[in-house]
């Protein structure tokens, strides 16, 4: 049974996991990110524009300095698909596996299947049009998928919404809990500079703040 939707509305819509993947299969959607949790299916097809894109490079780089400098074992991934087979998926703009499970996943995965593998510690939204549900539906579907820390960059107000997660739920913090010390007020500063600067003057300051 096919399912139409409006690739626009940016909503979540009843659907069943076989419907999901069929919608993932659709041609007119090759460009769009998936989301599954509680019989909900949502299509965000929103353009990425400049501001998104650069927030976005910003975070990578600075998640991998940081890690670079403090010897963190750290693999991330940009727009990774992942499963709980029947149940709930998810392609954040960002997530990294840290630590222990830095390795967990090989090279030749394509989708990540979460009955086999870890979730990852800390996922990442970019969150430019879409804030509102970032900070509702997904969190909860995060929570639900057991990632240790969740992270949304709010890109009109130049924020950092970060949570750890916990006991089924979720608390605000100000320092990362899983990469440790690292301040979240330092990277606001980071995008906030890269407001004014280029991304090679934000990548020396943050090499300075980083030694």
């Amino acid at each position: 049974m096919a399912i139409s939707l409006e690739p626009t509305t940016d909503t979540w819509i009843k659907a069943t996991w076989n419907e999901y993947l069929q919608a993932t299969e659709n041609p007119d959607y090759t460009k769009a990110k998936f989301y599954y949790n509680n019989g909900k299916l949502r299509i965000e097809m929103s353009p990425l524009g400049h501001d998104h894109a650069c927030d976005h490079s910003i975070i990578t780089l600075a998640i991998h300095l940081y890690a670079a400098f403090n010897k963190i074992e750290l693999n991330g991934h940009d727009n990774c698909t992942y499963h709980k087979t029947g149940h709930k998926s998810s392609q954040p703009d960002l997530s990294f596996y840290i630590g222990k499970t830095a390795n967990a996943v090989p090279y030749g995965t394509s989708i990540i299947e979460l009955d086999t593998y870890p979730p990852p510690t800390l996922v990442i939204e970019i969150a430019n049009t879409s804030l509102a549900d970032d900070l509702g539906a997904k969190r909860l579907l995060y929570e639900d998928l057991e990632v240790t820390e969740y992270w949304i960059v709010d890109v009109k107000n130049v924020e950092i919404i970060a949570f750890t997660v916990e006991k089924e739920g979720s608390r605000r913090i100000r320092t990362s809990v899983v990469l440790p010390n690292l301040e979240i007020a330092l990277l606001e500063e980071a995008l906030r500079r890269a407001r004014q600067s280029n991304h090679s003057r934000v990548s020396a300051w943050l090499l300075e703040k980083f030694q």
